[in-house]
């Protein structure tokens, strides 16, 4: 193990290390966004979008990303839609995770009691209120142990963002590699560099976890 080589590379896996956890975030919140409109359209069965949203889940969950990356980069442009590496990494993984997040928000509607909402409705409050402010944060809140099991896939899946030429951190070390054949010190880096990225979520959810069982124990 050459520690020198890796102060040296230090930096340039730093700077991938940042673009691969704004891309994998800014991928996790389009995600959460398809993801709740998804489970809404099939808890409520909204017409002729509950059979595209169920077509659209079955899709992106039966296809590799990798696939879904390369229709994206180097099938659109066929089209005339150009696309860059950083768009397509986050659009990619934000359809890709809608599709996991869809059916996770939707467990979580369905185990929301409907008297609730019935409560709710009597009390004067409209459907909109309802659903932001009595199912959603239920919901949400069952379906929380699921979502972050979704964020820690996702966050992994970015390491196939090299394939689309986008500069992460797994394109960082297999360009290190090739150049230097440093095999050690740029694994140990890449490594290092995902436990960093992935480890406070992992920790974040056991607590959420808890909390939220702890709050269904005392209620």
């Amino acid at each position: 193990m050459d520690t020198e080589a890796i102060r040296e590379y230090l930096p340039r896996f730093a700077e991938a290390f940042l673009l691969t956890v704004r891309i994998g975030w800014m991928g996790i919140g389009l995600s959460l966004v398809i993801g709740i409109a998804g489970a809404f359209i099939l808890h409520y069965r909204v017409p002729v979008l509950k059979g595209l949203t169920k077509g659209y889940i079955e899709l992106f969950r039966n296809t590799p990303l990798l696939v879904q990356l390369f229709f994206i980069y180097f099938g659109l442009p066929k089209l005339g839609v150009m696309i860059s590496p950083e768009v397509c990494g986050f659009v990619g993984l934000g359809l890709l995770g809608g599709s996991y997040m869809a059916e996770s928000f939707r467990s979580g509607l369905e185990a929301v009691p409907g008297i609730q909402s019935e409560s709710a409705l009597s009390l004067g409050m409209n459907r909109r209120q309802i659903f932001f402010y009595v199912v959603l944060p239920q919901a949400f809140a069952v379906s929380s142990p699921s979502v972050v099991a979704n964020v820690i896939f996702l966050l992994k899946e970015t390491s196939v963002f090299s394939a689309i030429s986008l500069m992460d951190l797994m394109f960082t070390a297999k360009d290190l590699i090739g150049l230097y054949y440093r095999t050690t010190e740029c694994l140990t880096l890449l490594v290092v560099f995902y436990v960093i990225m992935l480890l406070p979520v992992s920790i974040v959810g056991r607590v959420l976890e808890k909390k939220v069982r702890s709050g269904y124990s005392h209620g």
